[in-house]
């Protein structure tokens, strides 16, 4: 399966860090409306696509939940110099902030640069310290009486770059998450057969402690959940066989478990047969460090989710040079269409 490369550039250079996703979200209603039975948005701003189930008497329903946001940062001062500091939305390295382009979006968008202490200048002792997200600021090029006619504090501020193929990779700032987005999307644009409603649901918030997730879990009340996400691809240089968690081109991940989740064995075990049955390649992984929107889909509805989640093996995650394998992607979309047309087919009992 070829993947809709252009589709996926727009999805990932669109803005929309944590608690202001208004541009990927109007984008993203766009592209499902025509693709659901009915879409909604809520309170909190989660899109909501619903496809109703073909064999569903029962009225059950599966939540795919893939997440919005991007990490991103929020500002929080402008200096006499109209240099700008800025607090994190969702977790960073230090280190892969230096010499970065951003973008504040305030009255219009401006490009800024991240700048910090030059080395030159440096005492020995700091050139030996680990950076801190505090020790940088943003350099809009621009006095403060020229930067306040535009910017404000509480403006959101995103990471600029463009998605580019590398041989049969894609690299672009936010394939956390927007690969997600792209393949719940397309997913959607495929399944013509579902046994149950599904809830194709668009999460915000999801890089500061997976609030949408839980709302919109809570509100759809599903009987099944998957969550689609990016995972560790630590198929580098220096890496031991152990620490690798998954590796691109291996095709996609099926999540046991993350640090917040334990997926439901009867899930992991539906999407292993499914993946054998139609012949997608796929590999375990267990995470042991950070966690995603299966958490919420998993135990915020009224008695719970059969939940799992398929994964997206992803290099340099948390930087603006993320990337992931075409193939793994379209693996993904595979597997979420089996899952969702053959759910039926399987005994959920203990």
């Amino acid at each position: 399966m070829e993947i809709n490369v252009p589709l996926l550039k727009q999805i990932c250079e669109i803005a929309g860090a944590p608690g202001f996703e208004k541009r990927v979200r109007d984008l993203v209603v766009y592209l499902v409306t025509p693709l659901a039975d009915e879409v909604k948005t809520d309170n909190l701003g989660n899109v909501i696509a619903i496809k109703k189930g073909k064999r569903n008497p029962d009225g059950k329903r599966v939540m795919v939940a893939a997440h919005l946001d991007e990490i991103g940062f929020i500002v929080t001062h402008i200096d006499e110099q109209g240099f700008l500091r800025f607090h994190t939305l969702g977790g960073f390295d230090p280190k892969t902030l230096t010499a970065q382009r951003v973008i504040v979006h305030g009255k219009k968008d401006l490009v800024g640069v991240m700048g910090s202490k030059p080395i030159h200048v440096m005492s020995q002792e700091e050139r030996n310290k680990l950076p801190k997200t505090t020790d940088f600021f943003i350099d809009l090029g621009m006095p403060k009486e020229e930067v306040e006619k535009y910017i404000s504090i509480g403006d959101p501020v995103t990471r600029d770059r463009e998605l580019i193929e590398m041989g049969d990779c894609v690299n672009c700032k936010s394939i956390d998450n927007r690969v997600a987005v792209f393949i719940l999307i397309e997913a959607l644009k495929m399944l013509e057969n579902p046994a149950y409603d599904v809830y194709a649901t668009f999460t915000v918030q999801e890089e500061v402690g997976i609030r949408g997730a839980n709302v919109a879990a809570h509100s759809i009340n599903p009987d099944f959940g998957i969550a689609l996400d990016t995972t560790i691809a630590f198929d580098v240089p220096g890496a031991q066989a152990h620490e690798k968690v998954t590796e691109l081109g291996k095709g996609t991940a099926i999540k046991i478990m993350d640090a917040m989740t334990i997926c439901d064995y009867r899930m992991v075990e539906f999407m292993k047969q499914t993946a054998d049955k139609e012949a997608i390649t796929w590999q375990p992984e267990i995470l042991t460090a950070g966690g995603t929107d299966t958490a919420g889909v998993q135990r915020m509805g009224k008695q719970g989710a059969i939940a799992g989640a398929i994964s997206i093996p992803t290099r340099h995650l948390h930087q603006v040079i993320e990337m992931a394998h075409k193939k793994d992607i379209a693996d993904s979309i595979s597997l979420l269409v089996a899952c969702l047309e053959q759910v039926d087919s399987y005994d959920w009992s203990h």
